[in-house]
Order: C-alpha cells, then sequence, then structure tokens
C-alpha cells in the first residue's frame, strides 16, 4: 500500500478525531504522523497503536501534572498531550533539559521536538530508553531502535549528527494499520438521513424513470 503524505495527514487527523481527540489534537497529530512519514518511519503504525490504547477517554490522566522539573501524569504519557506542550514550552530548553516518564508510542513526540527545534533555531536530541534521535526540525537522525513505549524521555538541546534520514514523499503503511485508522475515521462520518439523500445525487427516495 502506497499513499501520498496528504492522504495519511487527512486519515489522521480523521482517525485521531474518532478516536475520541479534540479536532485541535487531531490536527497536531495528522501533522506529527507526516512528518514521521516523510522521515521514512511508520507514523501510520505509531498513530493506529496509539489510538487502540483508548487514552481520549480520560486523558486528563495522561498528560503532564505540571511543565517545572520531571513530567508525568497519573497514567502514562499521551504523545497527542505532552507533545504539543513541549512544542510550546521549547525555552525551557535553553536553561535544562526535559524529562518525561511512562510515555506511550513516544515516536510520536520527535515531531514536536522539531517544531522546539525550531522555535530555539538549533538541534534538539530526544534519548528514549536509550535509543538517541536528533532533529533540526526538518531533518532526523536515529540511533537504535525506537521503542513502543518508554519508561524514560529526555529531551535537550543537541548537536548536528553525521548522517541523517533520507526525506521521503509517500508512506507505505501495513494493511492492518491502515484498517486501524480509517476504522477510526469512519466514527466522523455522519450517518446518511432521508433529507441528505434527497439533497445528493440521483433520484432521491424515488425512481421515475
Amino acid at each position: 500500500m502506497s499513499f501520498s503524505l496528504n492522504e495519511v495527514e487527512a486519515t489522521a487527523k480523521r482517525a485521531t478525531r474518532g478516536a475520541g481527540y479534540s479536532w485541535g489534537q487531531a490536527e497536531e497529530a495528522s501533522k506529527a504522523v507526516r512528518w514521521l512519514c516523510a522521515q521514512g518511519l511508520d507514523g501510520a503504525e505509531v498513530l493506529a497503536r496509539l489510538l487502540t490504547l483508548g487514552l481520549a477517554s480520560e486523558l486528563a490522566a495522561h498528560r503532564p501534572r505540571q511543565v517545572d522539573g520531571l513530567w508525568q501524569g497519573d497514567g502514562e504519557l499521551c504523545p497527542l498531550s505532552a507533545g504539543p506542550l513541549l512544542s510550546d514550552s521549547a525555552y525551557l530548553l535553553k536553561a535544562a533539559p526535559v524529562e518525561m516518564r511512562d510515555v506511550v508510542a513516544p515516536e510520536l513526540l520527535l515531531p514536536f521536538a522539531a517544531n522546539a527545534a525550531r522555535v530555539l533555531k538549533c538541534w534538539v536530541s530526544v534519548e528514549i530508553d536509550g535509543t538517541l534521535a536528533v532533529t533540526d526540525g526538518d531533518h532526523l537522525a536515529v540511533h537504535g531502535v525506537l521503542p513502543a513505549a518508554a519508561r524514560r524521555v529526555t529531551v535537550s538541546q543537541g548537536v548536528a549528527p553525521e548522517t541523517l534520514r533520507s526525506r521521503h514523499s509517500r508512506a507505505q503503511p501495513a494493511p492492518g494499520d491502515w484498517d486501524v485508522l480509517n476504522r477510526f475515521a469512519h466514527r466522523t462520518y455522519a450517518p446518511a438521513t432521508e433529507e441528505s439523500r434527497l439533497l445528493g445525487a440521483g433520484a432521491g427516495l424515488s425512481d421515475n424513470d
């Protein structure tokens, strides 16, 4: 399966909303997934895995309780809550690293670290349980295998890596992951009504031909 980044972004947005996140968070998620796919990472798989956890039903428990000091929640941290906060709090990295605990789908933090790098105009490193990723906002280097969940994530100002990942213009999600996203996306579609059918193309509810 091969899709344009525009297709992936649109599907990710509807899927995130269908999973119970706000439209604002869905917008953030869709751009994050697109950025990951552009870096050659499987953003669709990461989002599908996150949405199946059902964190949106009690999202307050999965966002950082504070930004001063250690970032942790009452439950596992959701990257769609911690990530935008990281972007908005990029200035904190000038003073000290940001440390997070118990993050699910931590790969989704990388696009938000990229936003912070653009704001600060520097390289930003994200260490995820020993795996190091470095970005300047547009490019990415990853040293190691990114885990599905992380006990510890440390975000700090970094240095330019020697090699960078190649950029991609299309995504190739696995059929199962794409199906998961589409199932969530379908929750945002309004069911057909008699009025909508009458307003649609064709003969409506009767056929006099």
